[in-house]
């Protein structure tokens, strides 16, 4: 895939409304619990707009009454006042900011846990068709930017339309033609806010989508680092990140570029406004039109009445980023599982371990038909092995009986119970799953077998691990059942992993145990002491085993050969070599040396 294509799996919509309705509704829910927090941050913000709005006229009073007076007591007095004022401001600002802040993490915290737990209840389709980087960048960059407009925008929002009106109100009412003067350059303001948001919702929109490109495309390259290195293959790796990166440096440059536009245009036409209170202003005072008071408050108006603009222009750019996130989000939220439970779900009964697969029909997409008419029968305490050409269905087959799929033809039935029609927690509680590719969790060697029972004591996590054939690693290893798992299980080997995932499934004890090519990624001495683990752990349980190297099947009760998402062949080991069909051919091209 070139660079071209690799930007553009990623591409987002980067049209939409600046302003949701429907998306800030979602999201406002959000602060409900944290709402008398969020109205005594609203408090200290009119309190600290009335405060802002109060010191230039009590300066104003200051000059006109006492110092052109020469009333010292009476500027004493006023000076106490407006460090009062100042004070005041200090304390309600902070204090507001402190409670935005405590109300703020912990709305990130819920937002970030509700998807994660949303991520946890979706069905496997969904992680498999999309990337984890992007993903990550939902949850992380875009669930930050809706955080920062919905617990801090909104009242800032209201704050500076507050400070703005109360401005005006006070300017006019001060002296109306001064205020008229000053407000000359407003139409100029409207335009260029105008513009900036005009240009502003797609720029800052695109950012969000080249973000996610960028998360998503790293992701893939360090998960597939050892196949870039094997084939040397660095360079092209670098050039299609470079495209991605390039294109997030400039969609981030185009939307800071209005930034650096529109900031610079408020500040000249602050002081524009500020030249021209300072002209007809001072031309007022030297005509006895106008107190020296009232021009000084004019000035410091007039620096309070383009400070709520910049930062309203600034909030835009944050809304537009939390717009685009929200929709992403909410649309995450809104996406249903493929498997749920049922209304009126039952927990799963113990299960014995009869397994049946009745006229089970299977397709990942509409076009492409995985698995046709299967029935299957596997008595409890049975092991199934299903062998076959690579995407023939043998997995697709696990899947089902495991429920991490429902089936689009047919029904499966665990104890003649069809398993669409119990909860899957209860299903799955009684299972177990040793994959081809083993994975270990952050944490230690114990942490990772107790993930079979977190309950379990330490005497049983070392017995599971014995009865895996793992505990003489383990138990060699400095820190033996304490060793920390490092990132990607680099300090420990595959076959120690597949080990340790043994054991995690001994210890949860499953009545139905699924085998992922449990030794496909192995070297043979490893791979003896992995098929003492199995045959210890299979004693008793319903097994399902997916096996490429059919030596290790040969004990199998039923051998199913899988081709084109069809049962083509099924008995016992002697029986399918008997038969001479696709199971003798697999196994004489293994064994050539067996007669």
């Amino acid at each position: 895939m070139g660079p071209r294509g690799a930007l553009e799996r990623f591409s987002g919509d980067v049209e939409g409304r600046a302003f949701d309705p429907h998306v800030v509704r979602r999201m406002l829910a959000y602060l409900r619990p944290h709402w008398k927090r969020m109205i005594i941050a609203t408090l200290l913000m009119l309190v600290a707009t009335m405060l802002t709005l109060l010191t230039p006229y009590l300066i104003k009073v200051a000059i006109d009454r006492y110092i052109t007076q020469g009333d010292s007591a009476g500027l004493n007095r006023l000076a106490l006042w407006i460090s009062a004022a100042f004070l005041g401001t200090y304390v309600t600002t902070v204090s507001q900011s402190y409670l935005l802040s405590w109300v703020g993490q912990r709305v990130l915290a819920t937002m970030r846990s509700q998807l994660f737990h949303h991520l946890q209840k979706l069905s496997l389709g969904y992680h498999d068709r999309h990337i984890i980087g992007v993903t990550v960048s939902r949850v992380i960059n875009d669930v930050a930017e809706i955080n920062e407009l919905i617990s801090e925008g909104f009242i800032n929002i209201v704050g500076d339309v507050l400070l703005l009106g109360g401005t005006i109100i006070v300017m006019f009412s001060m002296s109306p033609k001064l205020a008229l003067y000053t407000f000359t350059v407003l139409p100029l303001m409207v335009l260029t806010t105008w513009l900036f948001a005009r240009h502003a919702r797609v720029a800052f929109r695109q950012t969000r989508a080249k973000i996610a490109a960028v998360v998503g495309d790293l992701a893939e390259n360090i998960s597939g680092m050892r196949v870039i290195q094997a084939f040397a293959q660095e360079n092209a790796s670098q050039e299609r990140f470079d495209t991605v990166n390039r294109a997030n440096r400039d969609a981030a440059v185009g939307a800071m570029s209005l930034s650096f536009i529109f900031l610079p245009t408020v500040d000249f036409l602050g002081m524009l406004a500020t030249a021209i209170v300072l002209w007809f202003g001072g031309l007022a005072v030297l005509h006895d039109q106008l107190t020296v008071g009232i021009m000084v408050a004019f000035l410091a108006y007039v620096t309070r009445f383009f400070q709520p603009i910049q930062d309203m222009s600034q909030l835009y750019t944050t809304m537009q980023s939390a717009m685009a996130g929200g929709e992403r989000i909410l649309e995450l939220l809104d996406t249903q599982p493929a498997v749920a439970d049922p209304a009126d779900g039952q927990e799963m009964a113990p299960i014995l371990g009869r397994i049946e697969l009745r006229d089970v029909n299977f397709l990942y997409r509409q076009d492409t038909p995985v698995l046709r008419d299967i029935n299957l029968v596997i008595e409890p305490g049975q092991t199934l092995a299903l062998v076959g050409p690579t995407g023939a269905g043998k997995t697709s087959i696990a899947n089902l009986i495991a429920r991490f799929y429902d089936v689009t033809g047919g029904a499966v039935l665990i104890d003649g119970i069809d398993v669409r029609t119990v909860t899957q927690n209860s299903l799955r509680c009684q299972m177990g799953l040793v994959p081809q590719d083993p994975f270990l969790f952050p944490g230690t060697i114990r942490d990772n077998i107790r993930f079979g029972d977190p309950t379990a004591p330490d005497s049983a996590v070392e017995a599971a691990a014995s009865s895996a054939n793992a505990h003489e690693f383990i138990a060699a290893l400095p820190q033996g059942y304490d060793t920390p798992i490092m990132e990607g299980s680099a300090n420990i080997s595959v076959g120690q992993r597949q080990l340790i995932c043994i054991a995690r499934a001994v210890l949860a004890d499953p009545r139905i145990l699924i085998l992922d090519e449990a030794t496909a990624s192995v070297d043979t001495v490893t791979e003896v002491l992995i098929q003492e683990a199995l045959d210890r752990l299979l004693e008793g349980r319903t097994s399902i085993v997916i096996a490429h190297r059919l030596s290790t099947i040969r004990k199998a009760d039923l051998i199913c050969v899988v081709q084109q998402g069809q049962i083509i062949e099924r008995g016992s080991h002697a029986q399918l070599v008997a038969a001479n069909g696709l199971y003798a051919q697999l196994y004489a091209r293994q064994f050539v040396e067996i007669g």
